[in-house]
C-alpha cells in the first residue's frame, strides 16, 4: 500500500524553524530516523520510506504554503494515491503548543495551505494531523506569530512532540485513522 504524507511549510532559510514550518520539521525528523534524504522533484522535496510493507512517500511542497495543493494534487495523481491515503501535517493556531490531533476531514479554519489543498484536491475529506503551535499573539499579529521561531522552552519540547507526531503518521499507515485517533487524540 502507498501513502502520501505531506508536511506543509515554506521553503527558504528565513522560514526554516518557524511555527508555520512544523510540517517540514516533522518530516525532516522522520526522514532522519529512517536515514533517507529528500531530493528536489516536481513541486516538492520528496523521499520515500518503507514501513511494515507500506511505501510512505514524504513530500515538502516547494510551492510555498498558500499553494500547497499544487504539490499535493500532483503527487496524489502521479503516485495514484487515493485521498484516504493522504495525510497532511499542518500547524494549528487553535490548539495549544504541542497538542496533536488527527482528523479524517475538516475545514481549513482559515489556513491558506489547507484551503488550497481543498480547492485542488476536491474538498475537505482528506486526513490531516494538526500540530498545535499555540496562539500567544496580540490582535492583528497572527502572521508575525506563525512566521516566528519557537520560544526556547517550546524548542526544548519540540523533539518529543515531533516524535509523537511521527508515531501517529506510522500508526495512520498501519493501524488506520480510527485506531490512531483512539490511541493518540487526547
Amino acid at each position: 500500500m502507498k501513502y502520501l504524507i505531506a508536511g506543509l511549510g515554506n521553503i527558504g532559510p528565513e522560514y526554516e524553524l518557524t511555527r508555520h514550518n512544523i510540517g517540514f520539521l516533522v518530516l525532516d525528523r522522520l526522514a532522519e530516523q529512517y536515514k533517507v534524504d529528500f531530493s528536489l522533484e516536481r513541486h516538492a522535496f520528496k523521499t520515500e520510506i518503507k514501513y511494515k510493507g507500506r511505501s510512505l512517500h514524504l513530500i515538502k511542497p516547494t510551492t510555498y504554503m498558500n499553494l500547497s495543493g499544487k504539490a499535493v494534487a500532483y503527487w496524489m495523481n502521479e503516485l495514484k494515491i487515493p485521498k484516504e491515503n493522504l495525510l497532511v501535517i499542518v500547524d494549528d493556531l487553535a490548539l495549544p503548543f504541542g497538542t496533536l490531533r488527527m482528523r479524517p476531514k475538516g475545514s481549513a479554519a482559515g489556513h491558506n495551505g489547507l484551503k488550497n489543498i481543498e480547492a485542488l484536491c476536491g474538498g475537505q475529506d482528506y486526513p490531516r494531523l494538526r500540530f498545535g503551535i499555540g496562539d500567544d499573539f496580540g490582535k492583528g499579529q497572527q502572521v508575525d506569530f506563525v512566521l516566528s521561531n519557537f520560544s526556547s522552552s517550546e524548542f526544548k519540547e519540540l523533539p518529543l512532540v515531533m516524535d509523537r507526531a511521527n508515531e501517529m503518521v506510522l500508526s495512520f499507515c498501519t493501524a488506520g485513522i480510527a485506531n490512531t485517533m483512539t490511541q493518540f487524540n487526547k
